[in-house]
């Protein structure tokens, strides 16, 4: 008798096509949960552990609104109090934007890394003036020592203008409040093409001038702010020449104009305001609004984001634009904050020496003085409006409510 070989049973594995698929997304979202966790740990930077504190710095950039969104989460009574238009932030986006340090809102976030000098476009539009976007903001041209301080000619009319100008205002009597106002220049030098005489305006490292300049402006100001009964101190420090003098590069300026500025509070004593003039770089067409037939250089506030108490600053600043956007509509471009440090860009600006403390930028490279004291005239006239408003009851009133 044959045997038969014995047959091997075939044994087959039945897979299930759901549990493959819930495998890999298990997979997938695990790996997604380690980048995220990962990049918590190190969203703080070097040196830093994930305490209350560091927790506390990160949520200072926090809106509003998405704060109240978050207790709402909680207690929907808190939802009313959000606009109507409110949408919460994409958590998708969020995690992306962890993970990447890329803003899918923002393009500015990719190319910046990637094209030479886009990232002087970096920064905040905290409230945008008519017209403004990103490449309205402002251009801080940082030239070569030996091209700021050389020798250029310009019209002596301006420097003529002024004189004349000092005279009257000593002969007459005003009634003012001492130390109300600081104005200072941290880039002194910074002048306006249409001032000076054989230059090339091509570039706009060559819009300085030694003596007609943005300390123009500010002796204007402070003129203009003395003729309704507010007092200033104007400081017109040749900042350039003491960098020349301690060997120190033009992006140090605002470290020596916080020198000259707290040796200005030790001699008169702490001020109320403290404004820190200059002059853009950006060209006619971003800096210049008509109105009413007359050509304007346009204003534009810049906040120092990285000093820790910037809310108020901030809020003076938009407060001021709010203002002028009421009686001449057009002729702030608004609010900028630029977060990085750089060139002439330190992220703090001395503000942090008062909540009262602002930057102004008067016009560009192309505007002309006659221009830039319209412009003047009118921020003065704003500014001793909300002055008096702030201080009502505080102080017995105006000089003229006194007469």
């Amino acid at each position: 008798m044959v045997k038969r070989p014995k047959r091997r049973k075939k044994r087959y594995i039945h897979s299930n096509g759901t549990s493959i698929q819930k495998g890999i997304f298990s997979l997938i979202m695990g790996i997604v949960s380690l980048f995220f966790f990962v990049s918590i740990l190190t969203a703080f930077g070097p040196g830093y552990s994930l305490s209350s504190a560091s927790i506390n710095d990160a949520s200072r950039g926090m809106s509003k609104e998405l704060f109240v969104y978050m207790m709402g989460m909680e207690n929907p009574y808190f939802t009313q109090a959000l606009p109507e238009d409110y949408s919460p932030p994409s958590v998708s986006a969020t995690v992306f934007e962890l993970m990447t340090s890329i803003d899918p809102g923002d393009h500015r976030s990719l190319l910046g890394r990637e094209l030479p000098g886009f990232a002087q476009f970096d920064g905040r539009i905290l409230v945008a003036g008519e017209g403004v976007d990103f490449t309205h903001m402002p251009v801080e041209s940082a030239p070569p020592m030996e091209i700021l301080m050389a020798e250029r000619e310009a019209a002596t009319e301006r420097l003529e203008e002024m004189d004349q100008i000092r005279e009257e205002m000593e002969d007459s009597e005003l009634e003012v409040l001492d130390n109300i106002v600081h104005i200072m220049h941290s880039h002194n030098r910074e002048s306006y093409f249409p001032e000076l005489k054989d230059v090339d305006k091509t570039s706009s490292n060559n819009a300085f001038h030694g003596s007609v300049n943005i300390t123009l402006v500010g002796e204007r100001l402070g003129i203009e702010l003395a003729k309704r009964g507010i007092g200033t101190e104007v400081d017109k420090s040749d900042i350039n020449a003491k960098l020349v003098d301690r060997g120190w590069q033009y992006s140090r300026s605002y470290s020596m104009s916080r020198e000259v500025l707290l040796e200005a509070i030790e001699e008169h004593g702490e001020f109320e305001y403290y404004f820190d003039l200059h002059r853009d770089s950006q060209r006619r067409e971003v800096t210049t609004v008509e109105i009413n037939g007359e050509e304007y250089a346009r204003i534009l506030f810049v906040l120092g984001g990285s000093n820790e108490n910037h809310e108020l600053n901030q809020e003076l600043m938009e407060n001021l634009h709010a203002k002028i956007e009421r009686i001449k509509p057009g002729l702030s471009r608004g609010v900028f904050d630029p977060t990085r440090e750089g060139p002439g860009r330190n992220g703090l600006y001395n503000q942090d020496i008062s909540p009262n403390s602002i930057l102004i930028e008067f016009g560009g490279v192309d505007n002309s003085l006659e221009e830039v004291y319209r412009s003047v005239e009118v921020f003065a006239e704003v500014f001793s409006d909300y002055y008096w408003e702030v201080h009502d009851g505080i102080v017995t009133g105006t000089p003229e409510e006194d007469e």
